[in-house]
């Protein structure tokens, strides 16, 4: 009974990760029918207009919003795994807030010296913030016994390196500023196929490291204690935590800007659905979670206001936000019982 669950769950995030790829690239202020797009995929289309829509904006977009947010998905799912928090995210505790300061003031001196970026340079960039902000909720965490201050603490440093980040968006002189100002909001627009390949490699090498980590990972959960008499060298697992989980927010900001509420709330919907938490489900189940929540976010980014657009994080907050209050509400009734 329970295999034949995994076996739909798998089947209904597969299915929807593909519809909305596919709804994704047809929609927009300029339609285009599914079979232009399969037309412009196979090199024979007979409109330029539309094939350069599709291959050239549409479709690298597309996949660039399932693969980071399948990433920040599994970031939050380590977050929460590392600090035993439902509510521990990369958002919540101010890792992509950092991310975000470092590669705002990264840009802002490539553009005054014209200096072109590479997305490894965004990356290293984005992971030396995210470590940073880390490193600070680590040692808050040493600090604070209960977890819901090291929360507001991971908040506040959030608040701290947006307003800083803010702070050097507006004072910067440049033309490529509104680019700039558009990113640190959290957008998927202006993706390059480049872009594509470079987040792809990092973000699928990094999530094969944490699915071989499904066994340790299901041993942790259990207690320290347990995992400790399992073998497990808890420190070097830790660190792999803290590293993994820094990856991945960090390429999702290096590319996208800060995308809130994706890590909390797709590990919570993912685990309702599966009705499990082992790791070696809710491991790709995250990730696929995540590609479906956020490709269904930029649909409606792009094309509810059309041609305006929204950012990317002002709809993933307006759904994000309820499981979470939903998460919390749940964890006081249990309290209660």
């Amino acid at each position: 009974m329970k295999r034949k669950r995994y076996g739909l769950a798998f089947f209904i995030l597969t299915v929807l990760v593909l519809l909305f790829l596919a709804v994704n690239i047809c929609a927009g202020s300029v339609r285009i029918s599914l079979r232009d797009v399969l037309w412009a995929l196979a090199g024979k289309a007979v409109d330029e207009v539309s094939a350069d829509i599709v291959l050239r904006i549409r479709f690298p977009r597309a996949l660039a919003a399932a693969i980071l947010g399948g990433g920040l998905a599994l970031s939050g799912y380590l977050l929460q795994t590392f600090f035993h928090n439902p509510i521990a995210g990369p958002f919540i505790l101010g890792i992509s807030s950092g991310a975000k300061l470092v590669v705002a003031l990264v840009m802002v001196a490539a553009l005054k010296r014209a200096l072109q970026l590479n997305s490894m340079v965004m990356i290293a960039a984005a992971f030396v913030g995210a470590m940073v902000s880390m490193s600070f909720v680590l040692l808050m965490s040493k600090v604070l016994d209960r977890m819901s201050m090291l929360i507001v603490s991971g908040v506040m440093i959030g608040y701290i390196c947006t307003a800083v980040t803010d702070f050097v968006v507006t004072f910067a002189e440049d033309a490529d500023i509104v680019n700039l100002h558009n990113w640190s909001k959290g957008s998927f627009s202006g993706i390059s196929w480049e872009n594509v390949a470079v987040m792809a490699a990092v973000i699928f090498a990094a999530a094969l490291c944490v699915f071989l980590m499904a066994k340790p990972i299901g041993a942790y959960q259990l207690g320290e204690s347990y995992a400790q008499n399992m073998g497990l060298n808890i420190p070097v697992f830790r660190a792999m935590l803290v590293i993994l989980s820094s990856v991945l927010s960090a390429c999702v900001t290096a590319f996208a800007g800060p995308v809130s509420f994706v890590g909390i709330a797709v590990p919570h919907m993912v685990k309702r659905l599966f009705g499990t938490s082992k790791p070696i489900l809710m491991i790709p189940a995250c990730f696929l979670g995540g590609a479906a929540f956020c490709l269904f976010c930029d649909l409606l980014a792009r094309v509810m206001f059309s041609p305006t657009e929204l950012s990317i994080s002002t709809v993933t907050s307006v759904f994000g936000a309820p499981v979470v209050i939903a998460v919390l509400l749940h964890r006081k009734k249990e309290k209660a019982e």
